[in-house]
């Protein structure tokens, strides 16, 4: 079987072969020319008025850059999907002003393909990359847990695990066919139906800055793991038929095509009546990872851990237009238990190192799921038009999680002293010396977090908008363990522009 990057380099070679074959085929229509006449008016014509495309292919992309305040925040990271931490985690720590990357959507750049080969057939592709604005570094998310190596939680920066990882086609890198009958057929690295959902059903449409989701891929795009929110190596079929759509995807390979599970799939069913859409998603993956990095004892710089999970999940989201407000919803459900192979890993040793996402060695953990997780999310909001071009968007998320705790957690029973069991008290013990405890006494424990948030964007020209927003969060029970803090407010300002 081919490596990963060898499948890769052949979907370029497509990709090219594409545009070599579309020099012989007839070229699409030029741009209109006022388009390029001054900047001025590039930026007052939207992207999809004025293309840069040339014989099928099409560059594009976003770059979206400001500002914040947070009252509990975690310092800048150019490796990290995210760049700071809005939603609160384990590392947020004091206020601070700063930087923020990527607010409203991630900054990328792009290539697509659509070139005819005959009536109604269509070679298509798509490669992006996502990319930090402020550190123009390549999103990287195990990256980010491999800078904070060793690093006390107190001084660790922004860090998360992430399915960007794979550089070039850190976002996607795939090419196919079309046709308007018989549906889209694509292989390569692709976004899980999952993560479609979170963008298509979410008031913001998947921000870091602002929603839940978007910040946070464990929350519906990645159906319960943040890893599965993309397929590093699969085959995709779509199918629209009147108002029903349905698909399949299906992960080629293992890890040993950098994908993120031993074996994945997801199934889709949706449908558009009038101003009325939903879909509801079937995932299913064996062996999913997880990986975390290293406050002390890492066995090289670069080695991660891996928590590892068979999953499955449903997932359904609805929105509705009614004049000039679109209201937004979905409900997401997870179990995650004990995965088909441990690689060697028992109820208290770890296992044998692996190399996963990124191409980092990663030690697989013991069993954290002998009971299973549930993980649940729901969401609510909506987008007003109070001007054509000026919206306001609100949103409530909420996670809960169930006590999955066994034999094996470890929890404070009282005073100073450690003991093995299955309680779940208050956490008697700070994240770190001086702190506060936060949260119950193990990250098993039962849990919740909610998080509400509002923007008002304001697009000042058809390729640029302004936005300012806020998103407050809040974690308790299990689902706060080890955090310095249980919540944070972050208000960020910022500039889009798309090309």
């Amino acid at each position: 079987m081919l490596s990963s990057a060898a499948r890769r380099g052949a979907l370029i070679g497509l990709l090219m072969t594409g545009a070599a074959g579309g020099a012989f085929a007839q070229p699409t229509a030029a741009a209109k020319p006022a388009c390029f006449a001054t900047f001025t008016n590039w930026l007052e014509a939207s992207a999809a008025d004025c293309p840069l495309s040339a014989y099928g292919l099409t560059v594009y992309g976003t770059v979206d850059v400001g500002g914040g305040y947070e009252t509990h925040a975690a310092p800048f990271n150019g490796d990290a999907k995210t760049g700071v931490s809005e939603l609160i985690s384990k590392v947020n720590n004091h206020a601070l002003w700063q930087g923020v990357p990527s607010g409203l959507t991630q900054s990328n750049i792009g290539i697509k393909i659509r070139e005819q080969l005959v009536p109604d057939w269509f070679l298509i592709g798509d490669v992006n990359a996502g990319f930090d604005p402020l550190s123009l570094k390549l999103v990287n998310g195990p990256k980010s847990l491999v800078d904070n190596n060793n690093v006390s939680l107190a001084r660790q920066n922004t860090n998360t695990d992430s399915a960007r990882s794979t550089g070039w086609d850190n976002s996607r890198g795939y090419v196919g066919l079309s046709n308007a009958t018989f549906g889209t057929l694509t292989v390569g690295r692709q976004n899980a139906f999952s993560n479609d959902l979170a963008t298509q059903y979410d008031p913001f449409g998947g921000s870091y800055a602002f929603s839940v989701l978007g910040n946070s891929s464990t929350f519906v795009a990645g159906a319960g793991d943040t890893e599965l929110s993309q397929f590093n190596m699969s085959v995709k079929y779509q199918l629209t038929y009147d108002r029903f759509r349905a698909g399949a995807l299906a992960q080629l390979g293992g890890y040993d095509q950098r994908n993120n599970a031993e074996n994945a799939y997801q199934f889709d069913l949706g449908g558009d009546v009038g101003a009325f859409s939903v879909d509801a998603i079937y995932a299913y993956a064996k062996d999913a990872v997880t990986l975390s990095n290293y406050t002390s004892g890492a066995p090289t710089p670069d080695t991660l851990k891996a928590t590892l999970a068979d999953i499955s999940a449903e997932v359904i989201a609805a929105k509705y237009k009614w004049h000039a407000l679109t209201v937004y919803g979905g409900y997401e459900d997870a179990r995650l238990s004990s995965p088909s192979d441990l690689f060697g890993a028992t109820a208290t040793a770890n296992g044998q190192t692996l190399t996963l996402n990124g191409g980092y060695p990663a030690v697989v953990q013991a069993n954290t799921y002998v009971n299973s997780k549930n993980l649940q999310v729901a969401w609510l909001g909506e987008k007003y038009s109070i001007m054509p071009n000026l919206d306001f968007d609100a949103a409530y998320y909420y996670i809960t999680q169930n006590n999955y705790t066994n034999s094996a957690t470890k929890y404070n029973a009282g005073g100073s002293s450690t003991h093995t069991g299955v309680g779940c008290g208050a956490n008697l013990n700070p994240a770190i010396t001086g702190s506060a405890p936060q949260g119950a006494n193990a990250a098993a424990c039962a849990g919740n977090e909610y998080a509400v948030s509002a923007v008002l964007d304001w697009r000042l020209l058809k390729r640029a908008d302004l936005y300012t927003g806020l998103l407050y969060s809040r974690v308790s029970g299990g689902l706060a363990n080890g955090f310095i803090q249980s919540n944070n407010t972050a208000f960020t300002t910022g500039v889009r522009v798309a090309f």
